[in-house]
């Protein structure tokens, strides 16, 4: 969908030195972002810590960023939660605010079965009319949302896509398979953006585009166009980044990847704490050896 764009970055939380939500640093990580070819950006989803923010700081969030990208992108509201009560009423305030769209996370925790996943999504379906991404993280949820599900959820119009974390190629086959052709598929792992499209994917929501996003854009631009040795050869160069990303808990280490770069976004919120030494070692070794930093 070309509104919403094939190189969705799922943005950090930049806290300060007192672990308050820096607002001015969220205004220049739009820019940064934008200028390295971010179509669209996610606000309070995993990235950006959702879990640790208070709705207090949710909603200015979606106002800070809806305002500081003045239409250069789309304002996506990670909005999901395991509660259905609230993820309805954080989808209505999102809708009001002006975002594009709202990302719906698979509910956490509680575990619900496929029937209740339906259903919980049908009802924010039901009380908003906001264009509607589902997200689907198993490792994270507990519960992987089945490609029957999701086509059935697909039928519904407010539905547009679904970011699609669950590390199953075969998976998202099934999913392109299941869903009518303009229902979108997002990597939302940077490592399977290119398998992905090559099955029908169309584009990623990316955590490792804070920091090499023109050439992210290059490999899905590449592929969309027919130019897949291209594609094959920036997807092999962007492993490393890819991985050592998420080398522990993200998003650990891209806070530190960022600091590296002269972007200071503050460390993570407890229970999440910066990268151990070693770890701070292998992120720096990649980034130079990629010429990041």
């Amino acid at each position: 969908m070309e509104k919403i764009g094939r190189l969705i970055t799922a943005m950090a939380t930049p806290f300060d030195k007192n672990g308050a939500v820096d607002l001015k640093r969220v205004e220049e990580l739009v820019e940064h972002l934008i200028k390295n070819g971010s179509d669209g950006i996610v606000v309070h989803g995993t990235t950006g810590e959702s879990p640790t923010l208070t709705h207090e700081e949710e909603y200015e969030l979606y106002k800070t960023v809806k305002k500081a990208v003045n239409g250069r992108a789309s304002v996506i509201a990670g909005t999901g939660s395991n509660s259905t009560e609230t993820t309805i009423k954080s989808t209505k305030r999102a809708q009001e605010i002006g975002c594009d769209a709202a990302l719906l996370v698979v509910p956490y925790y509680n575990k619900p079965s496929q029937e209740g996943l339906y259903r919980h999504f049908k009802a924010v379906a039901d009380n908003s009319s906001i264009p509607l991404i589902l997200y689907n993280i198993p490792g994270r949820t507990g519960i992987n949302m089945a490609p029957e599900t999701i086509a059935k959820l697909s039928q519904i119009k407010n539905f547009i896509g679904v970011k699609d974390a669950a590390g199953d190629v075969n998976q998202t086959s099934t999913i392109r398979m299941l869903c009518k052709d303009d229902f979108i598929i997002w990597s939302g792992d940077d490592s399977l953006t290119l398998p992905m499209m090559s099955v029908g994917g169309y584009g990623v929501i990316s955590v490792a585009s804070h920091v090499v996003g023109k050439d992210i854009k290059a490999m899905v631009e590449a592929f969309a166009s027919g130019n897949t040795k291209k594609a094959q050869e920036l997807h092999i160069k962007l492993m490393p980044i890819f991985k050592v990303l998420f080398i522990t808990s993200n998003p650990s280490p891209l806070k530190y990847a960022l600091s590296l770069m002269g972007m200071d976004c503050g460390v993570p919120r407890l229970p999440l704490v910066e990268p151990m030494e070693k770890e701070k070692e292998l992120i720096s070794k990649v980034m130079k050896e990629l010429k990041i930093i």
